[in-house]
């Protein structure tokens, strides 16, 4: 099997590096590629690159995810996040081949407490989510053979992240304020990769499995939560942090240029089924990362 993976340097790419290199053949590209480019501000470039490999199956984790600065760029989060998906979408159609595709929960409004299902009306709340929406649609459109997983709060142990920041944040200060009104479940680029690999090996058996899925680690917890976790284990693992209290605040004590949803939640259920897999809670994976962090730190 040929597999051709675009964004191999980001967080969830460079996880699927390694989940999908006992698939098949991987060429996984990234915006600096030469041979053939993975740049997706050139969607008739990054077509061709398709056109020449007609691979059997496009793995696609490359965006544009910086959320805030998508307000200010909206006709080049576009590029990236709708019109260089249309492109691959309709050379991928094209070939018969499969096309893997990730989305958000942004693509919702974020309102209410009940997990969001893949038939519920999107309405996104910024342009970050209305891009990607739009790259979900052309997917739909142009490659029946697809699988959209929608996901959110992702999270890896390569780069930045919000456990990292948190951490260095808590080493300096005494006090932190952490928004406690936005609910949703940190989900590992290492499961993500890992559920991938999984759902292109069903789809080669079962290509009925083909459509949209919603796909994050189980649980629910917010920011805040999620930041005392962190803490928590910081501390047992004798990290000296300097921090005495982090405050819970409401999402509009802290504003920023895209508004942000306070319900991420995502019903998974689908594609539990679908795929046969038990989505294990958030806290596991957390604290995997944190452990291997730690390690590292030590060491």
């Amino acid at each position: 099997m040929n597999i051709l993976l675009f964004g191999k340097t980001g967080q969830v790419g460079w996880e699927l590096q390694r989940a999908l290199a006992p698939l098949g053949n991987v060429v996984a590209l990234d915006v600096h590629s030469t041979e053939y480019c993975g740049d997706f501000s050139k969607p008739q470039d990054v077509a061709e690159t398709v056109r020449r490999l007609r691979p059997d199956f496009v793995v696609n984790a490359a965006a544009h995810t910086a959320v805030d600065k998508a307000e200010s760029e909206r006709d080049f989060a576009q590029l990236l996040n709708a019109t260089s998906v249309e492109a691959i979408a309709r050379e991928v159609g094209a070939i018969g081949g499969w096309l893997v595709h990730y989305s958000t929960d942004y693509v919702f409004p974020g309102t209410g407490e009940k997990p969001w299902s893949e038939t519920d009306e999107p309405a996104p709340l910024n342009v970050y989510g209305e891009t990607k929406l739009a790259g979900e649609r052309a997917v739909q459109q142009h490659c029946p053979q697809h699988l959209i997983f929608r996901t959110s709060w992702v999270y890896a142990g390569k780069g930045n992240n919000f456990a990292k920041t948190m951490l260095k944040l808590a080493k300096d200060r005494e006090e932190l304020s952490i928004i406690a009104d936005q609910y949703g479940a940190p989900t590992g680029a290492e499961l993500l990769a890992d559920c991938t690999a999984h759902a292109i090996r069903t789809a080669l058996n079962k290509p009925d499995v083909a459509g949209l899925y919603h796909l994050v680690a189980s649980g629910t917890t917010t920011w805040h939560a999620f930041a005392e976790l962190v803490f928590d284990e910081a501390r047992k693992a004798g990290l000296p942090l300097a921090l005495k209290k982090a405050n819970p605040i409401a999402t509009e004590a802290y504003p920023t240029p895209a508004k942000r949803p306070n319900n991420s939640r995502l019903n998974t259920e689908k594609f539990q089924r679908e795929f046969d897999l038990l989505l294990p809670p958030w806290e596991q994976g957390v604290k995997r990362m944190l452990a291997e962090m730690f390690t590292a730190t030590f060491n």
